[in-house]
C-alpha cells in the first residue's frame, strides 16, 4: 500500500479511530499496531510478511536468549552473532545473490574459466534493508547492554513493523522506538495537528514537485546520448530536486503519520541541499542510515582515532556499505566511493570556500552532490559513460533538446528551494507553532539524529520576523492549506513509486 493510494486515504482513518478507542489498553492498541502494519505491508505482496515476520521472531527470541546467558560471554557473541548472520543472510539472498554470482562467474570467465552465473532472481521485499537494519539495531544495542531484552512481543513486533516508517524508514533505533511502544500514549491535538501539516507538505514535495521532475528526468534518461549538454545538465539538476523531494516527502509523511498515533519519529532530513561540505551534507540527508552507519559501523572500527590510514579505510567503509545498502549495482558502490573520495578531501584539506560564511560553500556542495546523482540515478556504467560524455559536449549547449519539457519541474523546483529556504530553521515548511514561553505550550522532546531537542507544540505565538508576524494569522495559514490542497488535486503529475522502495 503506497501513501499516495486511495486504499492508504481510506485505510488511514479506521485505523486512526479504532487505535484511540483502544486507548486504555496499551496491549490491544500494540495488536492494532502489528494488524494494520502487516495489512499495509502484505498490500504489495502476501508473501513478504513471511520474512519480516521471521525477521521480527528471531530478533526477539534472540534478544531473550542473550539476557538469559547474562555472565556467559562466549554464548552471549555466538547468540548475537547468530541473529546478526541470520538477519544479514536473509537481505543477501534477496538483494545481493544474483549480483555477486553474476560477477563472480564474469570474474572466471575473464580467468579463461568456463563459468555460468546461478542466478535466483527473487523479488526483492520492498523496505527489506530498512526493517533489517531496525532489528540489527535491537540485536547490537542488547549485546552492548544499553537496552534491556523486552517480552512484551506485541510491542516488540509493533516496532519492527510500525506501517508509517516501515517501508522506507527513518531507520528508528530501538533505544528510542521501542520504549515509546512499551509506554501508554496520549492523544495530543496540538501534536497530532503538526502531523497533519507535516504529511500535507509532504504529499505536495512528492505529488507535486518529485512527481512533475520525474516525468523530465525519465525522458532524458532514456536516450541521454541524443540529448544536449543543456538537457544533460538540466536533467541532473532535476533528479536532485526529484530523489529529495521524493525521499524527504516520504519521510515527512511517515513523522507526521506516526504522530497522529502519539508517536515520535526521528528527523531524517535537515535541508541537506543548503549544506556547506559534503560532509555537512551527509548529517542532513538520510540522517537515520548515516547515523546507523556512524554507531554501528564507523565507530566500532575505530572513527577517527588511529593513523591516517585507519581513518581513510573506515570513511571508504562506511560509504562502501552505504553504496551497497542502498542496491546491488556498480553504479551504487562507484557512489559511494565518489562520496568516499571527497569526505576524505574535506578531512584533509577543508577549503575556504567550504567555510560556512562563505556563500559559494552551500553552491559548490549542491553541484558536487549532483554530479553524484548523476551516477546513482545511472542504470549502469555502460549509460553512466554516455551520460557524462553528453556533458563535454560545449558545442551543443544551445540546443534545448527535452529542456522544454522540464519547465515546470524548473518552477516547482524552484518553489521548492525558496520555500524551504524561508522555514530552514524549522523542522518542516509548514510547521507554523511559533509558540511563546507560556503554560498554553506543550513541550514535547523530538529526536534530532542520535539526540533529542525540546519542541513546543501549541497555539501560535508570534516569533521574530515580519513572515513569521504574518502566519500567526490563522485565515492566511489556512488560505495556505487549502491552497496546497487544489494543487495537490488539480496539479499533481502522475504518480510514479517512491525511488526508496527499490531499497
Amino acid at each position: 500500500m503506497s501513501f499516495t493510494s486511495l486504499s492508504f486515504f481510506l485505510f488511514l482513518p479506521v485505523v486512526f479511530a479504532l487505535y484511540w478507542a483502544l486507548r486504555r489498553h496499551l496491549r490491544w492498541q500494540n495488536a492494532l499496531i502489528v494488524l494494520a502494519s502487516y495489512i499495509f505491508y502484505g498490500w504489495w505482496d502476501w508473501r513478504f510478511l513471511l520474512l519480516i515476520a521471521l525477521t521480527t521472531a528471531a530478533s526477539y527470541v534472540c534478544g531473550l536468549a542473550i539476557e538469559r546467558c547474562e555472565g556467559r560471554e562466549s554464548w552471549h557473541r555466538a547468540l548475537s552473532a547468530a541473529n546478526i548472520c541470520l538477519n544479514l543472510g536473509i537481505l543477501g539472498l534477496f538483494k545481493y545473490f544474483d549480483f555477486f554470482s553474476a560477477n563472480f562467474a564474469a570474474l572466471l570467465r575473464a580467468c579463461g574459466l568456463h563459468a555460468d552465473a546461478l542466478t535466483l532472481h527473487l523479488i526483492l521485499p520492498v523496505g527489506i534493508s530498512f526493517y533489517t537494519f531496525q532489528a540489527l539495531s535491537y540485536t547490537i544495542d542488547v549485546y552492548r547492554r544499553r537496552l534491556p531484552a523486552t517480552r512484551d512481543a506485541a510491542a516488540f513486533f509493533a516496532y519492527i513493523s510500525f506501517f508509517p516508517q516501515l517501508v522506507a524508514g527513518p531507520i528508528e533505533r530501538a533505544t528510542h522506538l521501542l520504549p515509546q511502544m512499551l509506554r501508554a500514549r496520549t492523544f495530543n491535538y496540538y501534536r497530532a495537528v503538526d502531523g497533519l501539516r507535516q504529511m500535507l507538505w509532504g504529499f505536495c514535495k512528492k505529488m507535486i514537485v518529485a512527481d512533475t521532475c520525474a516525468l523530465a528526468v525519465d525522458i532524458i534518461w532514456q536516450a541521454p546520448g541524443e540529448q544536449s549538454a543543456l538537457a544533460l545538465l538540466v536533467g541532473a539538476f532535476l533528479f536532485a530536486i526529484q530523489i529529495y523531494g521524493d525521499f524527504s516527502g516520504y519521510s515527512d509523511i511517515a513523522v507526521g503519520c506516526a504522530r497522529l498515533f502519539g508517536i515520535e519519529l526521528m528527523q531524517n532530513f535537515r535541508t541537506p541541499y543548503f549544506a556547506t561540505s559534503v560532509t555537512d551534507f551527509w548529517r542532513r540527508w538520510h540522517i537515520s542510515l548515516m547515523t546507523w552507519l556512524r554507531d554501528y559501523v564507523y565507530i566500532p572500527l575505530g572513527g577517527n582515532r588511529g593513523s591516517r590510514a585507519l581513518q581513510l579505510r573506515n570513511t571508504f567503509t562506511v560509504f562502501l556499505v552505504s553504496g551497497l545498502w542502498h542496491g546491488a549495482a556498480w553504479t551504487f558502490i562507484l557512489w559511494g566511493l565518489y562520496h568516499a573520495l571527497l569526505v576524505s578531501l574535506e578531512k584533509r584539506r577543508p577549503s575556504t570556500v567550504h567555510s560556512p560564511s562563505s556563500i559559494l560553500a552551500p553552491l559548490l556542495t549542491f553541484i558536487l552532490v549532483t554530479a553524484g546523482w548523476i551516477i546513482f540515478r545511472a542504470p549502469d556504467l555502460t549509460t553512466l559513460g554516455t551520460y557524462l560524455a553528453g556533458l563535454t559536449r560545449l558545442s551543443t549547449l544551445t540546443a534545448f533538446g527535452s529542456l522544454t519539457m522540464g519547465k515546470q519541474a524548473l518552477l516547482w523546483s524552484a518553489a521548492l528551494l525558496i520555500i524551504e529556504w524561508l522555514q530552514r530553521d524549522r523542522p518542516h515548511a509548514l510547521d507554523f507553532s511559533f509558540c511563546s514561553p507560556a503554560p498554553s505550550c506543550y513541550l514535547v522532546t523530538v529526536p534530532e539524529g542520535s539526540s533529542s531537542v525540546k519542541r513546543p507544540f501549541g497555539p501560535s505565538a508570534p516569533e521574530g520576523g515580519s513572515l513569521r508576524a504574518l502566519l500567526r494569522h490563522r485565515p492566511l495559514r489556512w488560505a495556505i492549506y487549502y491552497a496546497l490542497l487544489a494543487l495537490l488535486l488539480f496539479c499533481h503529475a502522475e504518480q510514479h513509486t517512491f525511488i526508496y522502495f527499490q531499497f
